[in-house]
């Protein structure tokens, strides 16, 4: 603001076209700190860039993604994800909304409750909740209760990432527990040393020197191979778009599955036998959460950049920053 002042002592404010009221720094340099930001997610290079400090190139920040959300296009939204992120290591977690479609992030709210869950399916308008065909998340009750309450019209799909990730701990697990027995009956080192991440990894070309390593692995009579074959069985799942031979598989599946007594397999099985219809709908929606689980390095390296965060407000400004989409234009 500027004051103009009369000759008979009067004083006027008038507006300044180039800043707005009690801002620190112009418009134009407001808009150039911006696109820093948006060339470097580090906020303390731009502060040495600028001159300005960190204080002032936060409030641009805040400002550009309060400014993008306000006008962000009101449109039709098919299909949505829901994930937990954590702000810090050991700190609290945050439920993450995205759209899958538009693979953007939509909003994020501090701890992964059912309040939470209500709170991010909340920010979407009435005609866009109505217009919900999916929801894909992890077999976590607190967001399945909050989109049967929210979104009782969408199908809830289980993702695929996260079944994937189930059945590769319980590969792992059942490595760790034969790796010990074998050590302990004098076999040092057993066939299983060092051999966690062979386990994990998908060989796309059989010819390498890593496959023809595994597969020799992979011959071996051992339970840790029943139960790679087991989860790599169950890749064909997801090739089914009938939902009746989904079912079908998935009987014969966690029949056979169950039948190796396996325990760290079984555990996963009862858990999907639990949830399956989530899995079932995947054959009339195949959508995962490959977004937002792609979403992960920008996370993380904007938790890296930041050295970590303590204030909520601090982290939900800059995923929807750098993840969101929006407009980030201040007028």
């Amino acid at each position: 603001m500027l004051q103009l002042k009369y000759s008979n002592g009067q004083v006027e404010e008038l507006a300044a076209p180039w800043a707005e009221r009690f801002a620190r720094v112009g418009k134009l340099l407001q808009a150039f700190v911006v696109r820093l930001l948006q060339a470097c997610p580090n906020a303390q290079k731009v502060c040495a860039l600028t001159g300005l400090s960190w204080h002032t190139v936060n409030t641009i920040l805040h400002r550009a993604v309060d400014a993008g959300m306000a006008h962000r296009k009101i449109d039709q939204i098919n299909y949505l994800g829901i994930d937990e992120k954590s702000m810090e290591r050991g700190h609290s977690d945050a439920s993450i909304l995205t759209d899958i479609s538009g693979s953007r992030v939509l909003d994020v709210v501090p701890k992964r409750t059912s309040e939470a869950a209500s709170l991010l399916l909340g920010t979407l308008t009435p005609a866009q909740q109505a217009g919900v065909k999916g929801v894909a998340m992890d077999m976590w009750p607190a967001f399945m209760g909050a989109v049967k309450q929210r979104l009782p019209q969408a199908d809830i799909v289980h993702d695929r990432f996260h079944v994937a990730k189930y059945l590769n701990d319980a590969v792992d697990a059942t490595r760790w527990q034969e790796h010990r027995i074998l050590s302990q009956q004098g076999q040092s080192p057993s066939p299983l040393t060092g051999s966690k991440y062979p386990w994990l990894k998908t060989y796309t070309d059989g010819c390498s020197s890593e496959a023809v390593a595994f597969r020799t692995l992979n011959q071996m009579n051992l339970k840790t191979c029943r139960a790679w074959r087991i989860k790599e069985n169950f890749n064909n799942f997801w090739t089914y778009r009938y939902t009746e031979s989904a079912r079908k598989f998935f009987a014969s599946w966690s029949t056979n599955a169950m039948r190796n007594r396996l325990k760290p397999v079984q555990k996963v099985v009862e858990m999907l036998r639990r949830h399956q219809e989530g899995r079932f709908n995947y054959s009339r929606h195949p959508i995962r959460n490959a977004c937002a689980e792609g979403f992960n390095n920008a996370i993380q390296l904007i938790k890296a950049n930041a050295r970590g965060f303590r204030n909520f407000a601090n982290y939900r400004a800059r995923i929807l920053f750098y993840c969101g989409k929006v407009e980030l234009k201040l007028e």
